[in-house]
């Protein structure tokens, strides 16, 4: 992985993938608030006179992302910017296309970019290249199995004790499967715990984590995944990608059920009195 420096202090990074679609499917999966809820985060585009002027996501708790439109070439091109990850970082651009190839497939291509004199956000940029192929999974898997279907987002967190290994092996332990996962593995869970059955779409060794393709609790995908962020524990990630018609009743019905079992099993810490 590298960052593409240029003289006038541009830096950037550029993530592709082959995915199945005409460029008017792939066009709605990457660029309209539903198409990108179905793969990445809850997301709206903002318009005005019928024109989209900005995007924001919902990445979690507290953590919602505004971006400008800059650009809009439908169904070939869009960019954004937004302003920078920290106080005194520069704004970053987006720029998303869409590129046809034999064969009914399509290249979806983001370059990150930023002006900048010093190396200091190199590292920003670095983290964006190693994590959009993750998303970019999620895309390949609803665009080939899920094309154009309403979708439903959930995602629970939990805290793990131990390094990410340790705590994903507690995790899969947990779930009723023990040992290493293992692609077009089935993978269905013990009575007790909330449905959750599928085959195993992608296994990632480090950090460890897994993507499944859902027949339970209904047709869709998660990501099972753990997050270091320096503590004493880690935090194991459930997101659910839910797919179809009754997507967001069985987001409604599921939801408690895994929120009650996460609390029993992985407890949340109190806070200080």
């Amino acid at each position: 992985m590298s960052v593409k420096k240029e003289a006038s202090g541009r830096r950037s990074i550029q993530v592709e993938v082959e995915v199945p679609g005409t460029p008017e499917e792939v066009w709605q999966a990457i660029a309209t608030g539903p198409g990108i809820s179905s793969w990445f985060a809850p997301a709206e585009f903002e318009e005005r006179d019928g024109k989209p002027v900005a995007l924001t996501l919902n990445l979690g708790p507290g953590m919602e992302s505004r971006a400008v439109v800059t650009a809009w070439d439908a169904p070939r091109k869009f960019t954004s910017e937004a302003d920078g990850w920290f106080p005194g970082s520069p704004p970053v651009a987006n720029e998303w296309s869409v590129e046809a190839r034999d064969g009914g497939v399509c290249v979806v291509r983001v370059v990150q970019s930023l002006f900048a004199s010093t190396d200091d956000w190199d590292d920003q940029l670095i983290g964006t290249e190693s994590g959009i192929p993750g998303a970019f999974r999620i895309l390949r898997l609803y665009l080939t199995h899920f094309r154009g279907q309403r979708s439903a987002f959930m995602q629970f967190m939990a805290p793990v004790a131990g390094t990410p290994a340790d705590a994903w092996a507690t995790l899969t332990a947990a779930l009723g499967f023990d040992g290493v996962a293992v692609v077009g593995q089935g993978w269905a869970v013990p009575a007790g715990i909330p449905a959750l059955a599928g085959v195993v779409e992608h296994v990632n060794p480090s950090p460890p984590g897994a993507m499944i393709r859902l027949e339970q609790p209904g047709p869709g995908t998660a990501v099972l995944f753990t997050m270091d962020f320096g503590g004493p524990s880690v935090m194991a990630t459930f997101s659910f990608y839910l797919y179809g018609d009754q997507a967001a009743a069985t987001v409604a019905r599921e939801k408690p059920l895994w929120q009650a079992w996460l609390q029993e099993r992985f407890p949340m810490p109190m806070e200080p009195s």
